[in-house]
């Protein structure tokens, strides 16, 4: 408030100045002009000319004050509505960045920057009410019902087995999704990846897949597995959540008896981390939406996921300045391309 201030005070100071100037300046003009024999001087003596001169000069200062009025009192009032609006809960508000002033363009710039992330504060808030409630919803009636069936007496021995799996199974479901809208939370409101230290990338990964040895063993899947001798900078502990996702999904969407490569090099100053599949595929449109909380495109599956590790994964990769590539096919399999700095 106290930068509005100043440019307030420094407004109405050039102003005022502009106006002061504009008349001496005009005064001088038709001094000059007499000087040199333009104007008579007995004109000058005249009632009317020293009105009209005073007319003049504060015609041409009110000019050049609009014109300052254009340039640089109105990104102020704009500043100031827009600073209302965000106060009434209107998040979308911007400013226009073009100015003339650095001052002005620096409060400008930063109070969208403000902008910008209140709204994604707002948006995150909006996804974990509509989303999440009804997310956690699911799990919590399938462990209600399941639990009120193994309460009757008639029930024999495996269906309570099978009952008591189901309800472990949802429990680690919410627990699952809990750890996971934490973690993002965090991560959506950090800009640097903490606590980084040098470790083996490719044993990482290997280590990864081993943790789906029981379910590609399962459903008999070939592992095409090339990974270079790789040292990461970087937070392993983040990392292998991106890694137990995409290696996850795929073995989950990979049938019987399919397959599944793992590749890792390093190229031109990055690491390329390829993880590629001959599941089911996704459509375009799927494709396009996979990165969104909550949003599960294969709905033979919706049970299974809570629609946060592809988000999760993301940001990650997002904070070690890299990227993700998907790419694929319905019928013909996905395939996730991590691209990281060196």
């Amino acid at each position: 408030m106290n930068r509005f201030r100043s440019l307030r005070n420094k407004s109405t100071i050039l102003v005022l100045v502009i106006i002061t100037l504009s008349s001496l300046l005009t005064g001088g003009i038709l001094l000059l002009l007499i000087l040199l024999g333009i104007i008579p001087s007995a004109l000058m003596a005249t009632f009317w000319m020293a009105p009209i001169t005073v007319c003049v000069g504060c015609i041409i200062g009110a000019i050049l004050a609009a014109f300052i009025m254009r340039f640089y009192i109105k990104p102020l009032d704009d500043l100031l509505a827009a600073t209302k609006r965000i106060a009434e809960g209107d998040f979308s508000v911007r400013v226009p960045e073009k100015t003339h002033l650095l001052e002005m363009e620096m409060l400008v710039e930063n109070f969208n920057q403000m902008a910008h992330e209140l709204e994604g504060i707002e948006m995150f808030r909006s996804d974990f009410i509509n989303n999440f409630s009804h997310e956690f919803k699911t799990p919590i009636v399938s462990i209600r019902g399941f639990a009120k069936q193994l309460q009757s007496a008639d029930l024999t021995k495996e269906e309570r087995l099978k009952y008591t799996e189901i309800i472990a199974d949802e429990s680690e479901r919410l627990s699952t999704m809990a750890t996971n809208i934490l973690l993002l939370s965090k991560l959506e409101n950090q800009q640097l990846i903490p606590e980084k230290s040098e470790y083996s990338l490719d044993e990482q990964l290997r280590s990864c897949m081993l943790l789906f040895a029981k379910d590609w063993e399962e459903k008999n899947i070939e592992l095409d597995i090339d990974l270079e001798d790789i040292a990461y900078m970087g937070n392993e502990e983040l990392m292998s959540h991106i890694w137990i996702n995409l290696i996850g999904n795929a073995v989950k969407y990979t049938p019987e008896g399919g397959k599944i490569a793992l590749r890792a090099i390093k190229k031109s100053g990055e690491i390329l981390v390829r993880i590629s599949d001959n599941g089911i595929g996704m459509s375009h449109e799927v494709m396009e939406r996979i990165f969104d909380k909550f949003y599960q495109g294969d709905g033979s599956h919706a049970g299974s996921g809570n629609g946060l590790g592809l988000s999760l994964v993301k940001r990650i990769i997002e904070l070690c300045d890299g990227k993700i590539i998907v790419d694929s096919e319905i019928g013909a399999g996905t395939v996730f391309t991590v691209c990281l700095p060196v």
